[in-house]
């Protein structure tokens, strides 16, 4: 689901005419600036409040619902139910205002994405435990080995090196999780659960991503159809963890099952979930993978600075540099990549550019 180029490019354009060249471009500019702030700021916006959506729905005082992986199934069902909703609604409404694939349940497919949707649980069981366990402000700092993981299964298992600058910023990461750990003792708010959980959770994104990769070519590509099964697997999948687990008496004997506020609540969750996929792909395309991934450095800063003003907490001046440590060490390492990148991208144009020279010599 986004938008086409050409319309982009029209309302990128949106107010230049005839008059004063230097006016319509100013206007340009500030017409594209405008769009991309409200998509960052939307960006924000629904990735935060999720978070806080989830931490309430998995332990709230208030609400005693100690059910987490139903709050989990719960949301991934949700996504399966819009995005086959917007599969069936570009029957009848124009390309040009929506645009999604067609879905269907295909059981081959479904097997193909088995292994990526087993990581895939894995990681948003215990993103959300990470969560029940640790709280919002250290959220950030207990998940946060996920590019240590990258930079260790890249050599493992696709034997990528990876820079000495890029490695540095590994440390800092890993210095930050240490110096968190430390100070969150220091204050007695420590849950080695929940850092046992975070630890899980990073290896999980880090492996979903390389498996990802590998998966797509079987859904043509399309990121929005691998969510639609790698979801359908995931509710399936969680089914006998429900009974397993206990959590299907837990629901019996919850004392909110029949209110409509409680599942207007996790509907909403759900339906959270499914849109920070879209927006994550909206924000990248309308500015670039670097910057969505500052973009998120920031919002993780946000995120910790609402938490703790939120929830009335007073943290020391070792645990907001911890928290400074893995957001300087996150953001140094996505900038070290992007360099990286660009230099790749510029020897490959130039010996493109040698080769062609070399053959008009010819």
């Amino acid at each position: 689901m986004n938008f086409k180029r050409s319309s982009i490019l029209r309302m990128a354009l949106m107010g230049v005419g005839e008059g004063d060249p230097e006016k319509g471009a100013r206007e340009s500019f500030m017409v594209r600036a405008v769009k991309i702030a409200m998509v960052v700021m939307l960006y924000w916006f629904i990735s935060i409040t999720m978070v806080f959506l989830n931490k309430y729905l998995l332990d709230s005082p208030s609400l005693k619902l100690d059910a987490p992986l139903f709050v989990t199934f719960y949301q991934c069902l949700v996504t399966v139910v819009l995005c086959k909703s917007l599969s069936l609604l570009t029957h009848v409404v124009p390309s040009h205002v929506l645009e999604f694939p067609s879905l269907r349940f295909d059981l081959k497919v479904l097997r193909t994405v088995l292994p990526l949707s087993v990581v895939f649980i894995g990681m948003i069981i215990f993103n959300n435990l990470c969560l029940k366990y640790l709280g919002v402000a250290f959220y950030t700092v207990g998940r946060c080995l996920s590019t240590v993981f990258n930079v260790l299964l890249s050599y493992i298992m696709l034997k990528q090196t990876t820079s000495m600058y890029a490695l540095m910023s590994c440390g800092i990461i890993l210095g930050g999780f240490w110096l968190g750990i430390d100070q969150e003792g220091a204050e007695g708010t420590l849950s080695w659960a929940g850092i046992f959980f975070g630890v899980l959770a990073s290896l999980c994104v880090s492996l979903n991503a390389i498996y990802t990769k590998k998966v797509l070519p079987a859904v043509d590509g399309s990121i929005w159809r691998l969510t639609f099964y790698n979801n359908v697997n995931a509710c399936f999948l969680f089914i006998p963890l429900l009974f397993v687990c206990g959590e299907v008496g837990t629901l019996l004997a919850f004392d909110k099952l029949s209110m409509f506020y409680f599942w207007g609540m996790m509907t909403l969750g759900g339906i959270f979930g499914f849109a920070i996929g879209y927006v994550t792909g909206l924000q990248i395309q309308f500015t670039s993978p670097l910057t969505h991934n500052i973009s998120g450095t920031a919002k993780a800063c946000a995120q910790t600075v609402i938490a703790v003003m939120y929830y009335h907490q007073i943290k020391s001046f070792l645990w907001w540099t911890s928290n400074l440590m893995v957001l300087g060490g996150s953001f140094s390492y996505t900038w070290v990549k992007g360099l990286e990148m660009k230099k790749t991208q510029g020897e490959t144009n130039q010996s493109q550019s040698n080769g062609e020279k070399s053959s008009v010599g010819v």
